[in-house]
């Protein structure tokens, strides 16, 4: 058997339930040395809980796991990670308010009892350098905006050695160039026998650097194929059980009517450093302006500033042509400005609440769900919720449940749900389809696309540029807090430009038209 042919990892029979359902019903996978093996399927098909089982978070309640054609049982994360396994989850098991060396080093046993940190300060630069995932090893968790935390997670694994790498997601966070960048390394270590596990649900990136994929649906394997064996299309149906069809923008349209507009924008980041550095933007009825731009750039402090959440160090707001500039996120509520974060679990949904309860959090304050503004009418905030879930169709068992036991899809349309329950007339909404499967990904771009039917003027911030092209009438781009450019003709852009503009070249500057 020659190096290239040789199993890294087997997985066989593994089945593992949750609240009686079978989130994988006796699932077989292999990785072997030398390959890049994508795991593809819908949100709730069982992948992570595969890899889960995998890098030893879950117990399951039968199968075998192989490493190096020897059995293991895992019995903690710090089992898989001491025999090679180290895995980028999609919501990142990071402690927020240690820094990023903290983070780095927990769980390793090799750590003396005086903590070199100078020495994993600068191993954490050297693979921050290396693989062009730039972060600031002083940092705290909590400072760093959810690309950063990404990139954080990354780091760890490679940090920790691992030989069999399980990525979730990796490119959300980087430009077309940076995300070639990673795939020359990732081809790079499997040439050097590394096995890599790629989840992603960007169709795109799949085919280009997959040697085999495996289709997981409703917790069982559908089958796996190697690289040029099935076409994109064929993926996408295999994924879902149907033929998708692609939503996009079929007549981007100019809005005329200003609803939200900033001027000169000066805002801070957590850490009382400039994020935002004089922007100046128009949110216009029946318009989608998209915002592009790698994480970390400003976008998250831009997004909570437009609907009230941060304060502005400068500048002025206005709504409907009423300055707004220092009121609370109640006035923007009542104007109708929804907005849609990121990070789901962390600042959009409360995980042990109930799904009634998550609802009740963003409307407790209006007439028709309270009694004198003192007491909650739960019956109606109940029925409302029950409607918002079959009409935004989140899989659940019941509202009953706690929110962190829906797939990541499911806590996306919640949130979606919530939001644009009441049909707000402004949206600002921040990577809506980051890590979602296909379908989860269509219907949340038709809900976006229907709010700009329905004449709300939405910001759509992403660094999914084909989400972008595919759903924006304008585009503007963004790098550390400043504007490179804004367009009125984002299909006469193109990708690489784009990217150009997401790493500081100014629209235009590449032709020596100078700053637009």
């Amino acid at each position: 058997m020659t190096e290239a042919e040789r199993t890294l990892v087997s997985m066989r029979g593994i089945v593992k339930s949750f609240l009686g359902v079978r989130a994988n019903d006796d699932v077989a996978f292999d990785l072997r040395a030398g390959e890049i093996h994508t795991l593809l399927g819908e949100n709730g098909a069982g992948k992570s809980t595969l890899m889960n089982v995998l890098c030893g978070l879950y117990t399951p309640e039968a199968g075998c796991i192989f490493v190096d054609g020897k059995e293991h049982f895992f019995r903690s994360p710090s089992d898989a990670i001491a025999v090679g396994i180290g895995m980028v989850h999609q919501h990142f098991l990071l402690v927020p308010v240690l820094t990023v060396w903290e983070n780095m080093i927990l769980g390793d046993r090799a750590i003396p009892s005086v903590i070199p940190r100078k020495k994993v300060c600068r191993r954490i630069e050297e693979l921050s350098t290396q693989y062009g995932l730039a972060v600031d090893p002083e940092a705290r968790i909590w400072q760093l905006s959810v690309g950063e935390q990404q990139r954080v997670a990354i780091l760890r694994a490679l940090y920790r050695g691992a030989r069999t790498l399980i990525l979730d997601e990796p490119t959300a966070v980087l430009t077309p160039q940076e995300a070639r960048a990673l795939f020359s390394t990732l081809r790079r270590m499997a040439e050097e026998g590394h096995g890599v596990v790629f989840i992603s649900h960007k169709l795109d990136e799949v085919m280009a650097l997959s040697s085999r994929v495996t289709i997981l649906r409703k917790g069982r394997v559908v089958g796996t194929w190697r690289a040029g064996e099935i076409s994109k299309a064929a993926l996408a149906e295999q994924m879902v059980g149907y033929q998708v069809p692609r939503s996009e923008n079929p007549s981007p349209r100019g809005g005329e009517e200003t609803l939200l507009e900033g001027r000169g924008l000066v805002v801070q980041s957590d850490r009382h450093l400039p994020a935002v550095r004089g922007i100046s933007l128009e949110l216009r009825r029946g318009e989608i302006l998209g915002l592009a731009g790698v994480a970390g750039n400003g976008q998250r402090e831009l997004c909570e500033a437009l609907v009230g959440l941060r304060p502005l160090e400068a500048g002025e707001l206005t709504l409907r042509g009423r300055r707004v500039t220092g009121a609370p996120p109640r006035i923007f509520q009542r104007q109708g400005v929804s907005y849609v974060p990121a990070d789901r679990m962390g600042m959009g949904l409360v995980g042990n609440m109930n799904l009634r309860e998550n609802v009740a959090l963003r409307h407790y304050w209006r007439e028709e769900f309270s009694r004198w503004k003192e007491i909650l009418r739960w019956d109606v905030l109940g029925a409302f919720t029950e409607e918002l879930v079959r009409r935004f169709r989140v899989q659940t068992l019941s509202c009953d449940v706690a929110v962190r036991t829906l797939s990541g899809g499911n806590l996306q349309k919640l949130m979606l749900a919530r939001e644009l329950g009441l049909l707000p007339s402004i949206l600002v909404v921040q990577e809506p389809t980051w890590g979602l499967d296909v379908g989860a990904t269509q219907y949340v771009r038709d809900q976006i696309l229907e709010a700009r039917n329905r004449g709300a003027a939405v910001l759509l911030a992403s660094e999914d540029l084909e989400e972008i092209f595919a759903l924006s009438d304008r585009v503007a781009v963004i790098h550390q807090g400043r504007l490179m450019g804004v367009s009125d003709n984002p299909r006469d852009l193109g990708e690489e430009r784009v990217g150009l503009m997401m790493a500081g070249t100014p629209l235009g500057a590449e032709r020596g038209e100078g700053h637009a």
